[in-house]
């Protein structure tokens, strides 16, 4: 790695490490420690992706036209203002307009840091940087929740005003950082379709390669990652009677597995078609839906139960951890020279979609209706598989096959080098 992308990866660490802090205790904040009522926490969640969905289609075209360090350092700002502010706000309204805010300022972060990679890689290089990526933030996660979980107490408001102090100070730490990054030009791949317009919707929805991807990512993100706690979760509390100790040591599986075997997947993925990895993705997801349904449905040990529940979201993991180093490269290899960033904004975009309708439609399914729920999931990830294999048919080879890329671009029409060198 050079010096930029060793940045770009403390930048991403730094950011998950700050927000590991925060995320899982700010429904206790809001609701109990500043008296504020559940209504007023479920709002500040709300808020959070309202704010995406808000910024995320504006957030492209400013990495389009301004680059994207400068998007980043200015999402970064609103960061730690938003944190500062939500540590010291009393109010229903202050809290509101400080997670706006912070909700803001993080949705925009992703789709720049993911820009930044692609200026710092080559097409063989990549999925490496993205899997590190995905590594990286979720070990921060990780170990900024566990650390948080020490320093707060829900009797002391200022225990919390630390915390977002601490993420705010990992924010602007990260803007010292990054400020010193050099971007280099963003190296292309032969294949990569050529732009006709500077950071036109219009375009990117003409790309029906892309449109396919952002179908297949809603449902990917959808099906697994917009259940973990909410539909999968209550499935698992009402259905298989998994306690809330047993529930957190699944989603510590589901961590532990990413971090273990991210660069061992790494090397099985690396050297075949992304839209087969993708496909397979959906055939272990539907294993695990399988395996959830046997823990509520089986009518087993409760110790049984609490194995295979367990392993449902160590097996998520699993394709997590192939999915990092497949589908954010692609759709960098997607994007037309100098489109990155609108490309990455769209596809955060249909995440955040994913992830507001996700638990919305899954919450309410897994805790009353167990077996159409397992059954209506299984069948989504089926779904991926199928997704992926017809989105195979749209891919250039080099886009599906990246290492047979044989020569690069540099940005603004640069002349085709080898590879190897």
């Amino acid at each position: 790695m050079g010096a930029a992308m060793r940045r770009i990866h403390l930048g991403n660490a730094l950011s998950a490490f700050g927000l590991g802090f925060t995320v899982p205790y700010l429904y206790v904040y809001v609701a109990q420690v500043r008296g504020l009522g559940a209504m007023t926490a479920g709002l500040v969640l709300a808020v959070f992706a309202v704010a995406a969905l808000v910024v995320l289609p504006f957030a492209g075209r400013a990495i389009v036209r301004r680059g994207p360090l400068p998007v980043l350092l200015a999402a970064l700002v609103t960061s730690a203002l938003g944190a500062l502010s939500l540590g010291v706000a009393s109010s229903a309204a202050a809290v509101l307009a400080s997670a706006s805010l912070l909700g803001a300022g993080q949705a925009v972060m992703q789709p720049a840091l993911a820009t930044m990679i692609v200026d710092c890689s080559s097409a063989e290089t990549r999925s490496r940087a993205f899997a590190t990526q995905f590594f990286l933030q979720n070990l921060g996660l990780g170990v900024g929740g566990l650390i948080g979980g020490h320093l707060v107490d829900t009797t002391s408001a200022a225990s919390f005003t630390l915390l977002f102090a601490i993420e705010a100070a990992m924010f602007l730490l990260l803007v010292v950082v990054m400020a010193t990054v050099r971007m280099p030009h963003a190296p292309r791949i032969e294949g990569a379709p050529v732009a006709s317009g500077r950071g036109s919707w219009k375009q990117l929805l003409g790309n029906r390669a892309m449109v396919q991807l952002c179908v297949l990512g809603f449902v990917l993100f959808f099906a697994c990652y917009g259940q973990f706690e909410s539909g999968l979760s209550a499935y698992g509390v009402e259905a298989a009677g998994i306690s809330t100790s047993a529930l957190g040591t699944a989603l510590a599986a589901n961590t532990l597995v990413i971090v273990v075997a991210q660069f061992a997947v790494l090397r099985f993925v690396e050297r075949r078609r992304r839209s087969r990895v993708i496909a397979a993705v959906g055939l272990i997801w539907a294993v695990a839906w399988a395996v959830a349904g046997y823990a509520g449905l089986g009518h087993g040990s409760q110790e049984m139960a609490t194995a295979a529940f367990v392993s449902t979201y160590a097996l998520f993991g699993l394709g997590e951890a192939m999915l990092s180093p497949t589908v954010a490269p692609l759709v960098a290899d997607l994007a037309p020279e100098g489109m990155a960033g609108q490309y990455n904004s769209a596809f955060a975009l249909v995440k955040q979609l994913a992830l507001a309708v996700g638990p919305a439609v899954g919450g309410p399914l897994g805790a009353s209706l167990h077996a159409p729920y397992i059954v209506a999931f299984l069948l989504f990830s089926l779904g991926i598989s199928f997704l992926a294999v017809r989105l195979g048919r749209q891919l250039t080879e080099v886009q599906d096959r990246p290492w047979l890329a044989k020569s690069r671009v540099v940005a603004r029409g640069g002349a085709p080098v080898s590879a190897d060198v």
